[in-house]
């Protein structure tokens, strides 16, 4: 009697389990999603490169545009818009464009619906530039001031200049380091700018001399070297200030 007892109170907590890991399956499934935070700004474009757009009242942050503007994303520039764009929360510094409006005369005209979803490759984001050792390159005869490091940062100027090869002339980037005096003590060989330090380039046009964000592709032999200072390559993945 006892066992058939235990039985029954077995069974009775099982169901009563089962009842209630359905209950709050259901309530889970039943109770409205959050949706996304939406901001709306209204302003003048001042850069867009890629899919990245600027403007002031936007208070700090950049705007992702994923797809197509309707005659292009370049042609905003210097137009009054109006963008509705949605938080994004692990990239502080980015806002998702969710329609984007051109003002023509006193309306607003619809140039822009996002329809899928960003790709964020080549974005660096802030919380990640603690990776990014700071150089101190004081004398390209001191190797250990720059080799064995994947990634660096280094404070310096963009140079394009042109260089003659035996076969042909082409053009190379470099981010020329100098010292206190202005004096040149290296080159680093720019391989790839990417589209978000591009974009940061246009954005702060009004400033020459950055921080360099660098992924390490190479290193110059210790003979180039000698005689061109140059010191390695790499692809510039972000720039700013600071």
């Amino acid at each position: 009697m006892a066992f058939r007892k235990k039985g029954l109170l077995l069974s009775v907590l099982t169901i009563s389990v089962v009842l209630l890991a359905s209950m709050v399956a259901f309530s889970q499934q039943t109770q409205p999603q959050p949706q996304p935070q939406v901001k709306e700004f209204e302003g003048v474009v001042k850069v867009a490169v890629g899919h990245y757009l600027y403007i002031p009242e936007a208070q700090g942050l950049d705007i992702y545009v994923a797809g197509e503007v309707t005659g292009g994303l370049d042609n905003l520039v210097g137009k009054e818009v109006r963008v509705k764009a949605s938080v994004i929360e692990d990239k502080p510094n980015l806002i998702l464009a969710e329609s984007i409006e051109i003002k023509e005369g006193t309306m607003y005209n619809l140039v822009y619906t996002r329809s899928s979803e960003p790709d964020f490759e080549g974005y660096l984001n802030p919380r990640d530039r603690e990776a990014y050792v700071a150089l101190n390159i004081t004398n390209i005869n001191k190797p250990e001031e720059w080799e064995g490091k994947t990634k660096v940062k280094v404070y310096g100027k963009l140079q394009t200049s042109k260089v003659k090869t035996r076969k042909q002339e082409q053009e190379v980037t470099h981010i020329v380091l100098t010292d206190k005096k202005g004096k040149e003590i290296a080159k680093i060989i720019v391989n790839n700018i990417s589209e978000y330090a591009n974009f940061y380039l246009k954005k702060l046009r009004l400033f020459d001399r950055f921080w360099f964000y660098l992924d390490v592709t190479g290193q110059v032999d210790r003979r180039v070297r000698l005689k061109t200072r140059e010191l390695f390559s790499g692809d510039v993945i972000f720039l700013g200030l600071y």
